[in-house]
This record gives structure tokens, sequence and C-alpha cells, in this order.
């Protein structure tokens, strides 16, 4: 067997960008208020766990599963965050017609959330964008070459194992169908000639800083009522924004543990045309598709 500390490394290593609530380990269920747990006893119990899926990786020949679960104990190290972000804040504010300079003294780099409503007025991807088109820029691209990238895939509860599985579900289960299970996904656009075809019904928002920059890839979440993503906080560079281009969502928001005492949680229905904007490094959320039309949203991160 391979030393499992150069195991856990690996795995640390290849699993960082992944987005999986700390909350849902096993050996996290039992204790979720973290910040009180003696320093000693945490560090035994991560590094036993840590332990355990260096040797579960060996065991499970390099089964994805035994990749994607330790990105999450990096959270329990997570540096506190200063609570200024979300002091007084006790609403997500919905505002229009704001200029890029009001965003970013406002909210751009702030860490307050907000929703602006008529940023999607001029874009086709409200009309053009449901399960049948995707279905098909995809299956065309795969046809033109065979060097598709393997872009990053999160099935949530839904049972896939594959961009291209959740892609081929019968026309039943897409419509939510009685006695057909509900699906919910999310992937990015990493091929660059998928992505330019899809953008051709999308743009930059318009609020965003003049002086900023859309990340190159875009992420593309769909799927059914009473389904989304679990309460998580993410691991990545920048702020972002989410655009709800068919159905409704509601959002949950929650400061950080450090600052329960100081902040409130939040939610907000997020609206077909609406654009959430959120810092989703320091806020904890999760995601409820509401019942009527599937829900399709797509979003990136800005500089």
């Amino acid at each position: 067997m391979d030393d499992p500390f150069k195991q856990m490394k690996n795995l640390l290593e290849r699993s960082r960008s992944e987005k999986i609530d700390l909350r849902t380990l096993p050996f996290i269920q039992s204790n979720l208020n973290l910040k009180i747990v003696n320093f000693n006893l945490r560090v035994i119990v991560i590094g036993a766990a840590l332990l355990l899926f260096a040797v579960l990786k060996v065991y499970l020949n390099n089964e994805e599963c035994a990749l994607v679960l330790p990105s999450e104990l990096s959270k329990i190290f997570r540096p506190p965050v200063n609570c200024n972000f979300c002091e007084n804040v006790t609403e997500v504010d919905r505002v229009a017609n704001i200029s890029p300079d009001e965003f970013e003294q406002r909210y751009a780099y702030t860490g307050r959330p907000v929703i602006v409503t008529d940023a999607t007025s001029s874009w086709t991807a409200l009309e053009t964008f449901d399960f049948w088109y995707f279905k098909e820029i995809y299956e065309e691209a795969r046809k033109r070459t065979n060097k598709l990238v393997n872009c990053q895939f999160f099935p949530y509860k839904s049972g896939f194992k594959t961009f291209y599985e959740a892609m081929s579900i019968p026309k039943e289960r897409v419509d939510y169908q009685p006695g057909t299970d509900p699906w919910y996904f999310g992937w990015s656009n990493c091929n660059e000639d998928v992505a330019q075809i899809l953008r051709e019904h999308y743009g930059r928002p318009y609020f965003l800083p003049k002086t900023s920059e859309n990340n190159a890839i875009d992420w593309i979440f769909m799927g059914g009522s009473g389904l989304g993503a679990h309460m998580h906080v993410d691991n990545v560079r920048l702020p972002s924004w989410q655009a709800q281009i068919k159905g409704e969502k509601e959002w949950t928001l929650a400061p950080p543990p450090e600052c329960y005492y100081q902040c409130s949680f939040m939610k907000a229905t997020v609206s077909t045309g609406d654009i959430i904007v959120l810092d989703t490094n320091r806020w904890y959320h999760k995601t409820n598709v509401l019942s009527g039309t599937i829900s399709i949203t797509i979003g990136a991160e800005y500089d």
C-alpha cells in the first residue's frame, strides 16, 4: 500500500475545487458547531478521517467518491472571516437600473448580497435554453470532435455519475411525469466551442464594475422542484453572479459560524430574469427549486 499521508496530500490537491458540504460528512454530522469542539479532539478526529480517506482511496481503486470528499476537510481549517460584511444585513436587496459605479460601491466587493431585476431583458437565453437545447448542443459538439474536455459536474442527489448520463434521461423524467425520479445537476461550460455557442444567448451583466472581468468558465444548474444545492460555502477566488434563466429558486443564506451571533440568516426568491450576486466564499448558501417550470441558472465569478 502507498504511503497514506502521500495519498492524503494527493487527494487534497486533486479535490481543492470541489464544492461538497462539510456538514454532510459523517464524522461532522454529530457536531456541527465546530467552533466549540476541543482543539485537540478536532485534530485527532480530522487526522483519523484524513487517514481513512487515504486508505479508502487505495482500496476503492481511485473511485471518484474517494477523491471528492477530502476537499471539504479543508474548511475545518478555514480562517475566521471578519463579520463586518454581514452585520446589519437582514435581507437581500432588490435593485434595478443600478450603475456600475453604484454597484461597485455598495455590493461588488462588500459581501452584501443583492438581486438585480433588469439585467437579462436583452438575453435570448430566456427563450432559447431548455434541457433539449443543451442536449442538442453537446451532442453536436461530440460529433464534431473527440476531444471534448470532461468539465466539472455536480450530480447533487440525482444519482448521475456523468454529465452525459444526466443528459440521457428519458422525456418522461425530463418532464417530471408522475412516477419518475426528480433530478437536479450542474456543470461548467469549460469546452470553448460549446461556451462560444451558449454565450451568444447571454452576456456580461451591465452592472458589473467597469474594470472587472468575468471568469473564463461559466456554470449552469438545471433541475426541477424540491431539489437544489445543499447548504455549503464555496472554495473559489472571487464573488459571483447567478442569473435565473427559467423557473424560480429560493435561496437560504447563512453567515459563517463565527458570525452567528452578529449576523442574520436570510431567505430570498430569485425569479426568471433576476440575477443574484453573492460572495459564496463567505456566505453559506443553499437553493431550492420552487414548483413550476424547470429551473435553469447561469453564473460566473468576476474580479
